[in-house]
């Protein structure tokens, strides 16, 4: 299903009046709210005000939307409760409201209620939308992403921060659907501006149900009613009373789940004997990447065939090979050009005159690497590499999959493999020492420890 322009650039997914009622029934009987003002800032159709208008009857609701026609059906299907007068409707930009005046109106308990946009702002910008926030730090990034304000993050980040700062002196709820990995990234920051004035509460819905999206998402509670605990409690969804884990801060991390993270912390600490690593960085695949074809030529990624030296060639595993489980053979070798970060490269046309003239040949691609490692560095350098990388035998995990499968890489053709730098891994010096390890990372203890730690990661079963 591909998304109209307008859809994708409101991130407008509405929401099911099912839906809608469930949650607002949720915020009345089980966290025992009665505002006295709802404001709903995206309402859309108005699935979020009907069921706010039934649930709570006397409080006082106000929707906005840019939309004028759904503005238009909003009060029209609200025209038909028998307490509209308590709900007003306006069409405005959410982006262009003055909203500390508009709230210096009101007093008593507010609920901020509805569906925010499901678009980043990068998807706005491929747009050239102008219906975006103003550029700020509101992540406090650092470097560039600081200055300029250009880091990509989900609108409904932004929005729930905002509606945050709207309850910094006043009392009340932020209740909205969103993606899940907004609600948490949401949590931490709040935890970190406002300690624990926010209670939190995650119920996680079926999106794809519900809105035909393929994204984990949920309905997100944050209450000025603190309590002690200051972790968020994760449900099942909208109608179980089943908690799934506790999200909170523990020893400076934010916690996938604290209580499976407080059994097992004792397993925490570093042996500097083994250390995680990334593999290969490179950035110039179409060069330094070749597959082996017919006659023992090598084809690089512009389809050119060489006859190289095999001495500064090694198998490559990426990061899919790794999370797909495709181990035991390659598909594509890797040229190393340096043994430490940094060495000198001029050696390779003394040992290997093919495979220097083949570097030559394609120095102006490889001088125009953008990243800033390789200033000042030997030409054709490359990073991620060390004694480790020359080790035969590892264990790699794939960065890209959000699974905590672990796997015995070993050489092949009697070469040690390279991995690629979405791959992290340890490397050993005998096969006996890299399973004993693989054992203890595979163990049950070691695995809920890192699911306890690691967001959207998991075992396969």
């Amino acid at each position: 299903m591909v998304k109209s322009l307008d859809k994708w650039q409101f991130g407008d997914f509405q929401t099911p009046n099912e839906l809608a009622k469930c949650a607002t029934r949720l915020l009345r009987k089980k966290h025992g709210i009665s505002p006295d003002l709802v404001i709903e800032p995206t309402c859309g159709k108005g699935a979020f005000l009907r069921a706010s208008l039934s649930e709570f009857e006397c409080s006082k609701i106000i929707g906005f939307d840019i939309n004028e026609k759904y503005v238009e059906k909003a009060k029209e299907t609200l025209s038909k409760y028998p307490n509209s007068e308590n709900v007003t409707v306006l069409t405005e930009d959410f982006f262009g409201i003055d909203w500390d005046f508009f709230l210096a109106n009101f007093s008593g308990y507010i609920l901020v209620i509805g569906n925010p946009p499901w678009v980043t702002s990068s998807e706005l910008s491929i747009l050239n939308s102008k219906n975006l926030p103003s550029k700020s730090n509101f992540q406090n990034r650092r470097g560039i992403d600081a200055i300029t304000g250009s880091g990509n993050f989900d609108i409904s980040e932004w929005m729930l921060l905002k509606h945050a700062e709207w309850l910094t002196k006043r009392e009340g709820t932020i209740a909205l659907l969103c993606k899940y990995s907004v609600a948490r990234k949401v949590f931490r920051q709040i935890r970190k501006r406002s300690g624990n004035r926010f209670s939190a509460s995650i119920y996680l819905i079926d999106a794809k149900a519900f809105f035909g999206a393929s994204v984990e998402a949920c309905f997100f509670i944050l209450s000025t009613n603190s309590h002690t605990n200051s972790d968020c409690v994760v449900y099942k969804d909208l109608i179980s009373d089943q908690i799934l884990y506790l999200i909170g801060e523990r020893d400076g991390f934010i916690l996938k789940d604290t209580a499976k993270y407080e059994k097992w912390k004792h397993l925490l600490g570093q042996d500097m004997r083994y250390t995680w690593r990334s593999g290969i960085k490179h950035d110039c695949s179409k060069v330094m990447e070749l597959e082996q074809v017919e006659n023992g030529l090598f084809q690089n990624g512009m389809h050119q065939k060489y006859s190289l030296e095999t001495d500064y060639l090694y198998p490559l595993l990426k990061s899919s090979d790794i999370g797909n489980g495709r181990i035991n053979t390659c598909r594509k070798f890797v040229l190393v050009t340096q043994k430490t970060i940094g060495s000198d490269t001029s050696i390779i046309k003394d040992k290997a005159l093919n495979t220097w003239q083949y570097l030559l040949e394609h120095d102006v691609l490889l001088s125009r690497r953008k990243s800033s490692i390789y200033k000042d560095k030997p030409p054709y350098s490359i990073f991620g590499v060390g004694e480790y990388s020359f080790k035969k035998w590892k264990i790699a995990i794939s960065g890209f999959y959000k699974r905590l499968n672990f796997w015995l890489v070993k050489p092949i053709d009697n070469k040690p493999v390279m991995l690629d730098d979405t791959v992290n891994f340890l490397s050993f010096d005998t096969e006996n020492e890299a399973n004993f390890i693989l054992s203890l990372l595979n163990s049950k203890p070691s695995l809920e420890f890192l699911e306890s730690m690691i967001f959207g990661m998991k075992k396969d079963q």
